[in-house]
């Protein structure tokens, strides 16, 4: 079972709780770090690597999320694709991750930490 990262959401109905899975958390914070441009890919660990070329699809891939009461702290490793400004890059990366974070689960991030974990050279 997925470890929820906080016990109720507001709900304004009142009908019951909510509860969303660190899981979830981790993958919203991995779709958008990708979307951002001059990021290659995320990069994962051996396990994740292997599982990625049997065709299973990680989203999480190379994200940790740490959860405590209504605020999040995620830690990114990324691949970043060759001649984007690295600073540049991590700080829209870590822009979009917050924003995509607040807005689809309420929870304030207080820290986006970004990896480069590789550069990633164009394929030809």
């Amino acid at each position: 079972m997925t470890e929820m990262n906080r016990d109720t959401l507001e709900n304004p109905s009142g009908i019951g709780e909510v509860q969303i899975a660190n899981e979830v958390v981790s993958t919203i914070a991995g779709i958008s770090a990708a979307e951002v441009e001059g990021v290659d890919s995320m990069a994962g660990g051996l396990t994740n690597e292997l599982a990625g070329r049997f065709g299973v699809k990680n989203l999480s891939k190379g994200v940790k999320v740490e959860v405590q009461d209504d605020s999040a702290i995620v830690d990114l490793a990324i691949n970043m694709k060759y001649g984007y400004n690295i600073p540049r890059t991590c700080a829209q990366v870590q822009d979009k991750v917050s924003q995509a974070i607040n807005s689809m689960t309420g929870l304030t991030v207080t820290q986006v930490n970004v990896r480069i974990a590789g550069v990633a050279l164009e394929k030809e």
